[in-house]
């Protein structure tokens, strides 16, 4: 059971904590791939999903993780509900506090606002990416998937290459990777690469051969250009160039080496399309690794909210 009554960031949870959600992560994952997508673990809550920002992955497996595990599953979008009249963050989490939602899976541009709505509701929260701050359980499905290739993340060296400045995958995976054991490694232009991520653990690689050598797993990222004001890198193509992951390199990883991507996967510029979708390829496993640890999370917070009467 996790210890407080929000997901809102691997910072400040434990790595027992991790390790229970990837756990029982594996367990919903080795049911859902056997067919499996009726449970009851939710039955008689509500989860509504609150997204300032696009989104595919994260919220269409937060709401079927909602529906395989029983809950009544609403979903909120920005453009279409009160925010547009000027409704504060706080007002509308007053609102789902008033109509008894059980949880919230929000999406926002500003970093901190999971944290604020979750210190304002008596719902439980859950980051689904805020700002460049978090994104905790892209995170977890990451370390799931390598756990399950691996059998563990203690030992393993995990290559981050991409826009590591405006990402808030690389930051939840450096503080989760971290506290398991795992050492993480970054590459990217030093425009891409934020003051400060080598004293929060980080190895800032000089090359892309540096960061890939021995590497079990090399993770590209998508160059965000909606976060960036422009001038961090004179073109695509150069960056595709000088600092996307070549089929070829991935010959200086250590043996069995897998490739990952949060996605959505910029082809040809993060990664070739022979990676993308070569053997070595966890991008798609990557997916379910994503609904069946939200499943995991959405449970063993509702755990917490059986043990303190929320």
């Amino acid at each position: 059971m996790l210890k407080t009554k929000d997901l809102t960031g691997l910072c400040n949870i434990s790595a027992g904590e991790i390790d229970e959600i990837l756990t029982l992560a594996a367990s919903f994952k080795r049911r859902i791939k056997a067919g499996e997508k009726k449970f009851s673990d939710l039955e008689g809550r509500t989860l509504v999903t609150l997204f300032y920002e696009n989104s595919t992955r994260t919220r269409t497996s937060f709401e079927l993780a909602g529906k395989y595990l029983g809950a009544h599953e609403v979903n909120i979008s920005a453009s279409s509900s009160s925010v547009q009249k000027g409704e504060t963050l706080i007002d509308t989490g007053k609102t789902l506090d008033a109509l008894k939602v059980d949880f919230i899976a929000i999406r926002h541009p500003m970093a901190g606002a999971p944290h604020l709505l979750g210190r304002t509701v008596r719902a439980s929260v859950l980051n689904g990416g805020d700002g460049m701050n978090e994104h905790p359980t892209q995170a977890l499905l990451d370390m799931l998937t390598m756990r399950e290739t691996f059998g563990s993340l203690s030992g393993l060296k995990v290559a981050i290459l991409g826009d590591i400045k405006h990402s808030r995958v690389a930051k939840s995976n450096l503080f989760g990777l971290s506290k398991m054991g795992a050492q993480v490694w970054v590459y990217a232009p030093r425009t891409l690469i934020p003051a400060g991520f080598e004293q929060l653990g980080a190895h800032v690689a000089r090359s892309r051969e540096e960061a890939i050598e021995g590497a079990h797993v090399v993770m590209g990222l998508r160059i965000q250009l909606e976060r960036q004001s422009g001038g961090l890198f004179p073109s695509l193509s150069e960056y595709s160039r000088f600092y996307g992951v070549k089929e070829e390199m991935l010959s200086l990883a250590a043996p069995g080496a897998i490739v990952m991507h949060p996605g959505p996967v910029n082809r040809g510029i993060e990664l070739t399309p022979g990676l993308i979708d070569g053997d070595s390829s966890r991008i798609e496993d990557q997916v379910t690794s994503g609904l069946c640890v939200r499943m995991a999370a959405l449970r063993l917070l509702c755990q917490y909210r059986e043990k303190n009467s929320l």
